[in-house]
């Protein structure tokens, strides 16, 4: 198992992924899975992002990704080997790959994946000494905050398509 360590303090963790919220609240006030993530270097936020698959219409436009890309660019670098990635649901496949070849070095989220999370649920990629790098993963920095906004969603989504489904037979 991996033996880093975080250094920032629990409430530090919670700050940040408040504001990983608010990109997450970006992605539903346009309808999309409400998925959130920040990167931070040296305590100051330099990558932002938000789902926004359903807009671009590109499977790979995750919140993380977005964050990175944001990340490298602020710094003019692809790797990011000090910063900490904030996210509102546990990464899956493709952002935990994008994390490890961005060299992220400490990884915290939210509310845990069942069905896709490769941060310690389904497994546990970022952790992987096989890898030629691995990030520090801590996982239920507000939870429930996080894992609420997700099944709300979800919930007024479904109720959204009964009362269609039930207008459609009147």
């Amino acid at each position: 198992m991996n033996e880093k360590r975080s250094c920032l303090t629990i409430e530090e963790k919670e700050g940040f992924m408040l504001e990983a919220i608010k990109e997450a609240k970006k992605a539903e006030a346009v309808k999309e899975v409400p998925i959130g993530a920040i990167i931070v270097l040296d305590g100051v936020i330099i990558g932002r992002g938000h789902n926004l698959r359903e807009e671009s219409q590109d499977a790979t436009a995750h919140a993380e990704m977005y964050a990175i890309k944001q990340a490298c660019a602020a710094i003019e670098n692809w790797r990011l080997e000090r910063a900490q990635l904030f996210v509102t649901l546990e990464p899956c496949p493709m952002c935990s790959g994008a994390m490890l070849l961005s060299r992220v070095n400490e990884v915290y989220y939210g509310a845990k994946d069942p069905k896709g999370g490769t941060a310690g649920t389904l497994m546990n990629l970022l952790e992987d000494e096989r890898f030629n790098h691995v990030a520090y993963v801590e996982a239920g920095i507000l939870e429930q905050e996080c894992g609420d906004l997700l099944s709300n969603f979800f919930r007024k989504l479904r109720e959204e398509k009964k009362l269609l489904k039930n207008q459609q037979k009147d």
